[in-house]
């Protein structure tokens, strides 16, 4: 294994624990921005999602790991099994270290979270779309029908199509978000895929999310 993979293993092992303070305040809102968001990611009406976890502040850029010097991020995830296609945006953190959410009015869009691997590349790839927003139904609305085995396609700029396989799902108060195991260190390339879940709290925000995990096939 190249000499410099034990220091993205200790970068990431910072990173986690970082990442620990703010996963308490993950949540869901449609009402903000993915840029701009103040406190936590939430969304409108109560209902939307994704979690907070650990990456470079929005906007910087991500320094070169191994393997991924010169390869494209992804640009589109498709999962036939449920119906969905949509291109990626890049998502980063905000001012308080969430993890950003495509904004409300882009809830049929799904995110990549560049603070975490490419796809392709060793360590967990994150993705992060809205379940539903104030505007309707949203791009990850059907995940929890997802099954162990299905497909998970992404395709990056070059125009190469990567195959995941889904490995397995939960879902999660977000009170006890799962840090490690979603963005912590793989051998292998795996996928992470986020949404918004459960019931509504008094405020009207899930309280739960999903994870799909899914590996290289």
């Amino acid at each position: 294994m190249p000499s410099r993979t034990p220091h993205r293993f200790r970068r990431t092992a910072a990173l986690l624990t970082a990442a620990a303070a703010c996963l308490a305040l993950a949540g869901c809102s449609s009402s903000e921005s993915s840029s701009a968001t103040p406190a936590t990611p939430s969304a409108s009406s109560g209902r939307g999602g994704a979690a907070s976890g650990p990456g470079e502040p929005a906007g910087s850029a991500r320094p070169s790991r191994t393997g991924e010097a010169d390869r494209p991020g992804p640009v589109h995830v498709s999962i036939p099994s449920i119906g969905v296609r949509s291109t990626l945006m890049e998502l980063g953190l905000n001012a308080d270290g969430t993890v950003e959410v495509p904004p409300a009015e882009k809830g049929m869009t799904a995110g990549w979270y560049t603070g975490g691997s490419l796809p392709g590349t060793p360590g967990p790839a994150v993705l992060i779309g809205h379940n539903d927003t104030r505007f309707g139904r949203a791009v990850f609305h059907d995940l929890k029908d997802i099954r162990e085995g299905a497909e998970v396609l992404v395709r990056d700029g070059a125009g190469t199509t990567l195959r995941f396989t889904v490995t397995g799902k939960e879902t999660v108060s977000k009170k006890a978000f799962p840090t490690r195991r979603v963005y912590g260190p793989t051998k292998g390339s795996t996928l992470r895929l986020i949404t918004c879940d459960g019931e509504f709290d008094a405020e009207g925000h899930p309280v739960d999310n999903l994870i799909v995990y899914g590996a290289l096939a």
